[in-house]
């Protein structure tokens, strides 16, 4: 049995290290992909059985993908794979590329992505009626996924409207990238997929990007969060938990981390304020909130501790290398606990 269930991409990550992508020689490879990297988290801090559904090419690099997602616990059994045509003329493999930042230099994303398998994902592709039918308890899928092509929209309604027949909990990030959308429709069209999908789901992480009239729109101050979320939750009537992450950037290597949220019964909260959090890496620190966040809610803590293990999962997800987590659940409940002087309520 699964407790866990993410549909989206899982990419190769060339890391440089301390350097820059345009002079290294050489590269740490790690896996990640918004939305698969909530349910490794959640396999490997929060001690869930958890698997993704992607494609990859059937090739040696789609094989060393695979490799890293098992070696985070994660189960591949849903993975389809596609035929490898030897050049990738018709599908291939995900890659990113992503210098950390530093100081005044700011993170750094070239992605490479574009005819991927998982992009070429058509409703119809998976049995998602099969997959649910076996005790699943959550479902995840976020923006990213949705935003790989004109198919995988269908993709991720039809798994969300199945997982909610068969009665498992859902969860939607909108988790909007500009690039995916440059060219079909940018901001506006994002948004309008982001509501329509976001309408089957009981948790959104990330809700303030459904906030204003795009994505981006205009930059939301502390103060200004319980009513944005009060203005997300008219447009989402259906869900019961909106949650977010919030970041003040001072600089690359200095975040103030912490988190808020609503549901429909307990109204606003807020989770723990990490200010002056010494940042070595932020990229999947949102994902690794997610996870924290869902593991809360599945052990039924509460929202106010559903916040503190996503915040806390998430600052220390900033203090290692990678998209993904290495944290284990002893740090992340000594963190709650005011293992840090840097937490405060």
């Amino acid at each position: 049995m699964i407790d866990v269930v993410a549909l989206g991409e899982v990419m190769l990550r060339f890391d440089p290290g301390e350097g820059r992508i345009r002079t290294a020689r050489t590269f740490q490879v790690w896996e990640g992909g918004g939305e698969y990297n909530v349910v490794r988290g959640l396999r490997r801090c929060f001690g869930l059985r958890t698997a993704v559904v992607t494609a990859l090419a059937d090739n040696a690099v789609g094989r060393l993908v695979e490799d890293l997602i098992l070696q985070g616990g994660v189960d591949t059994s849903l993975i389809r794979w596609a035929p490898d045509d030897g050049i990738g003329r018709t599908t291939r493999n995900g890659l990113n590329f992503v210098e950390r930042g530093y100081g005044i230099r700011g993170a750094l994303g070239v992605s490479d992505r574009a005819h991927t398998a998982v992009s070429q994902l058509r409703k119809g592709d998976v049995d998602w009626d099969t997959v649910f039918s076996a005790g699943v308890r959550w479902f995840h899928t976020g923006g990213i996924f949705a935003g790989l092509s004109d198919t995988t929209v269908g993709v991720a309604d039809e798994a969300m409207a199945a997982a909610r027949r068969h009665g498992v909990t859902v969860s939607y990030d909108p988790n909007y990238r500009p690039s995916l959308w440059a060219g079909r429709g940018g901001a506006d069209a994002a948004r309008e997929v982001d509501l329509r999908l976001a309408r089957h789901a009981d948790v959104v992480v990330g809700a303030l990007g459904l906030a204003g009239t795009h994505p981006g729109q205009t930059r939301i101050g502390h103060d200004e969060v319980p009513g944005a979320l009060a203005e997300v939750a008219v447009l989402l009537p259906e869900a019961k938990v909106l949650a977010t992450t919030l970041r003040d950037v001072p600089s690359a290597g200095v975040n103030d981390w912490s988190s808020a949220a609503w549901s429909t019964e307990t109204g606003f909260v807020t989770g723990p304020r990490m200010p002056g959090l010494q940042v070595l890496d932020r990229i999947g620190s949102g994902d690794a909130f997610a996870a924290g966040l869902i593991h809360g809610l599945l052990t039924d803590a509460g929202l106010e501790r559903a916040l503190a293990y996503g915040t806390a999962h998430g600052a220390l997800t900033m203090t290692t290398p990678g998209d993904v987590s290495m944290a284990t659940l002893a740090e992340v409940e000594a963190l709650i606990a005011g293992g840090s002087a840097h937490v405060r309520r």
